[in-house]
């Protein structure tokens, strides 16, 4: 059974502007909001707007979305999130002058990864699947598949998961998000490329 939950769940530091419809969320992110925890920069940042519903046990979720991402950070994407020690975050950042599909694992503190984007595509498509303590972040590729980015521990239990975005060195970056829905785990094979 599918489940769509774009306009069911509660916000985590709610964006002055934003519209919402069953099949939409689009929203405009506040200044220097971020989710960020000690590493490297020494600071702790949880102002990050995200729009969460509850999950547990094992799943699959999709999102589709776009922003006009511009500036040092702009991010967007999937959260998943237990607390303000405990989240991951994965999906479009700007670093290094271009685009980036980004994972942030935080368990007391936060990592980063990032993988360069050939192309400015208008439209991103990610995919996260849960199972058991292990939690698999791929995304759409140009080549229409599901290209791995991470797959990291995360503990069991309840959690909370949905679209989310920041923009640590400005305000107002757009974000429209569609196509959010989750379903019981893929059983795909980690690298099976056969299923589109």
């Amino acid at each position: 059974m599918t489940v769509r939950q774009l306009n069911a769940g509660n916000w985590l530091n709610p964006p002055a502007i934003y519209t919402q419809s069953d099949e939409e969320l689009t929203l405009e992110t506040g200044s220097q909001t971020d989710f960020w925890r000690d590493t490297l920069y020494g600071f702790r940042r949880d102002n990050g707007h995200a729009f969460l519903t509850g999950v547990d046990g094992d799943f699959t979720a999709y999102l589709t979305f776009k922003g006009d991402f511009q500036a040092l950070y702009d991010q967007a994407g999937l959260m998943l999130r237990q607390d303000e020690a405990h989240w991951i975050k994965a999906g479009i950042e700007v670093t290094d002058g271009m685009l980036n599909m980004s994972v942030v694992v935080t368990r007391q503190t936060s990592d980063w990864s990032t993988f360069g984007l050939p192309t400015s595509e208008q439209s991103h498509r990610l995919r996260i699947t849960r199972k058991g303590a292990a939690v698999i972040v791929q995304f759409r590729n140009v080549r229409s598949r599901w290209q791995l980015l991470r797959v990291a521990n995360f503990p069991e239990g309840p959690a909370q998961l949905g679209p989310m975005a920041c923009s640590p060195q400005r305000s107002q970056l757009r974000v429209t998000f569609t196509e959010f829905h989750i379903t019981p785990p893929v059983e795909q094979a980690l690298h099976d490329e056969t299923i589109a």
